[in-house]
Formats: structure tokens, C-alpha cells, sequence
């Protein structure tokens, strides 16, 4: 019988999963996770080693997926390492709220940096997700800042037990939660729709120290009124602005 290779079976096979070598699986294992936005496009994969921890194979069949997926174009590698390259999803609906809220570049040449952690929440945000003290959860944090400095945002999002464990593309990142690798969770609200639920959000402004920056903290919850997640924003308010958009329903 000969010897199949990683680009006998492109990752389009329409064949049964179980019927694929283990390496073609996890290319479309691996695949899926691109396509439904848990890793962006031109977002660094994690390392084969973690890649191999994750999906239970060894570090050569995660080799083999990984070049299956070069291949066809989906992933590319270079000194920095490897890398998704599906195209962006088309420019959501105005109505479709953004995660993080605010999440905005602060300007032009603005450095974006997304990662996340599982730690402790703050406090308040432990009491507002139910959680029982000293229980660690999945924490986003969002940095936004111009090359000089004058404007700068910062987000800190904890999420509730209900979306990690009801909202698949988020408890996957419970694995990669070092807070060194990027995490761009820009489809978290999108996820939590496709998982059936109905977000509704409270936003309140608050003025931080001097009146310099602004805090705008958001409550999210579900059509159970099970809390999902909150959100902690803060902006210059002298050198950034905040712009809420409100869709209503047609008449009738």
C-alpha cells in the first residue's frame, strides 16, 4: 500500500473524519478553530508542542497537519513562526455589538495588544459573574495606545463560568491563557449568539481620578439572566471619544 503524505488528503476532504490518518483530523481540527475566528487570521498558532498537549498526538502528526494546511494556503510560517491566513470575515452588521466594548484603535498608528489569562478576578467583577472568591476565570485585557501616548485605552473583560462552559471558541483559549499570546476575541459576542443565547448589555460611564479618563463598564447577561460577562473600559477623555450606535426596529 503506498504512503500517504500531508498533501495526498487537501483539508476540503469530504470524507468521514474517522476515516482520515489522524494528521488529516487534526488539520481539520485545527481548521475549524481558523474558520470560526477562535484563532484570526495573521494570528500567531500556538506551538506545536502546545498544539500536540492540545489534541492529544504527538508533535510530528501536528507537524504533518500544519503542512496539509501550508499547503493549501491556510497557514503560513516564517522566522516568527506559523501563521492563519484565511481572509477576514466581511464587516459586521451596525447593530452587532463589538467586543471589547470601546474596541477601537486609538488612532492611525495605534498599537493593539490582546491577550488572555486565567487568574482571579477583580473583586467587583467576581461578585457581579457569581463567582465564589478566589475562583480563577478566563480575563481578556485590551490595550490600545498612539505612538506618543496621548490616547490610550485599556479594557479588562472577566467572563462568567455560563459562557466558558456554553461557549466553545472561549473556553478553548482556557489553554492558551499565558497572557503572553495574542488573543483577538473580536467575535466573542458573535460566538455567544451561535451558542443560542440572547445578549443583552447595561453600559454606565464613570469618571476615573481627576476626571482625566473615563471608565464605561458593561454587564452582559443571557435570556435567562445568567451573567456572562463585564467589561471594564477606561479612555482619555481628553484626547479620545466615545461614539454609541443604536439600531431601532422597523415600525410595524
Amino acid at each position: 500500500m503506498a504512503r500517504t503524505t500531508p498533501h495526498d488528503h487537501p483539508p476540503g476532504d469530504d470524507r468521514p473524519l474517522d476515516d482520515r490518518p489522524l494528521y488529516g483530523r487534526i488539520a481539520a481540527l485545527l481548521l475549524d478553530e481558523l474558520r470560526d475566528g477562535t484563532i484570526p487570521p495573521g494570528e500567531r498558532l500556538p506551538g506545536e508542542r502546545h498544539l500536540a498537549t492540545h489534541f492529544g498526538v504527538s508533535r510530528e502528526t501536528v507537524r504533518q497537519a500544519l503542512e496539509m494546511l501550508r499547503r493549501s494556503g491556510l497557514v503560513s510560517t516564517d522566522r516568527r513562526g506559523s501563521h492563519a491566513t484565511l481572509p477576514g470575515r466581511p464587516v459586521e452588521a451596525p447593530e452587532s455589538l463589538t467586543f471589547p466594548v470601546g474596541a477601537r484603535t486609538a488612532g492611525p498608528c495605534a498599537v493593539d495588544r490582546a491577550t488572555v489569562t486565567w487568574e482571579e478576578p477583580p473583586p467587583e467583577h467576581a461578585r457581579a459573574l457569581g463567582l465564589a472568591p478566589h475562583r480563577p476565570t478566563l480575563m481578556h485585557r485590551y490595550l490600545s495606545v498612539t505612538p506618543d501616548g496621548r490616547s490610550l485605552r485599556t479594557a479588562l473583560t472577566s467572563f462568567s463560568p455560563v459562557a466558558l462552559a456554553e461557549v466553545a471558541e472561549l473556553a478553548r483559549y482556557r489553554d492558551r491563557a499565558d497572557g503572553a499570546t495574542p488573543a483577538q476575541l473580536r467575535r466573542a459576542y458573535d460566538w455567544m449568539r451561535k451558542a443560542g443565547l440572547s445578549l443583552h448589555h447595561r453600559d454606565s460611564i464613570t469618571q476615573v481620578g481627576d476626571a482625566s479618563s473615563v471608565r464605561v463598564t458593561r454587564r452582559v447577561h443571557d435570556q435567562y439572566a445568567r451573567p456572562l460577562e463585564i467589561t471594564d473600559l477606561v479612555v482619555n477623555s481628553e484626547q479620545d471619544a466615545l461614539v454609541y450606535e443604536f439600531t431601532l426596529p422597523a415600525a410595524g
